[in-house]
């Protein structure tokens, strides 16, 4: 059991300050690989819908003149 001292103020805790910029750049890190992840998800579920669709015949008006 911890007992308590009256007298004892604490003003800031200095640990903190000093584990923020360690932190720091491994949240930048998770938020890039969060970001990249998505954007693959996405691209792979368009591309599997382009897949599942049945496929168009070319039509003429597509075509660029010569």
């Amino acid at each position: 059991m911890i007992l308590a001292v009256d007298r004892v103020d604490v003003l800031a805790d200095h640990s903190v300050l000093l584990a923020v910029p360690a932190f720091a750049p491994a949240f930048v890190v998770v938020g890039i690989i969060v970001f990249i992840a998505v954007r693959d998800r996405r691209a792979e579920k368009r591309e599997n819908d382009q897949e599942a669709a049945p496929a168009q015949p070319p039509s003429l008006d597509d075509e660029e003149p010569r």
